[in-house]
């Protein structure tokens, strides 16, 4: 059992930065990859960002290549999402997930199996 809690997200203005955090619980968070992902009003929970399991690979959604930036603290069980350049077209719920064992990493909502419950990013023009 995995327990993630998100934290960090607020109200910016468009071109400003915020840091999200995922502090995770249960399982040894260094032995599995994850993954942030979010969901705008009306739209299906799309890909932002994944991280292997060491830290060492990373994979982007090309809307937030160059803009965003995933990594992880192993020591301190947490994973982070720095976002910057936000556009209101960032504007989502932002969840962090913990993938299924032996997944390297992945941009399929089908290889996590432990959510978060959100932390709301919103840009505004």
């Amino acid at each position: 059992q995995v327990q993630l809690v998100e934290s960090g997200g607020g109200l910016v203005q468009a071109g400003d930065s915020l840091r999200l955090s995922c502090a995770a619980s249960g399982r040894t968070f260094s032995s599995y990859a994850m993954g942030w992902f979010r969901q705008a009003p009306g739209k299906e929970r799309e890909f932002v960002a994944t991280i292997s399991w060491s830290g060492g690979s990373t994979y982007y959604a090309d809307s937030v290549k160059g803009r965003f930036t995933i990594s992880r603290d192993n020591a301190k069980n947490t994973v982070y999402l720095q976002m910057n350049s936000l556009k209101p077209e960032d504007t989502a719920v932002y969840y962090c997930a913990a993938a299924k064992p032996d997944t390297y990493w992945s941009g399929s909502y089908y290889d996590y199996d432990y959510w978060g419950e959100g932390t709301q990013v919103t840009v505004s023009s």
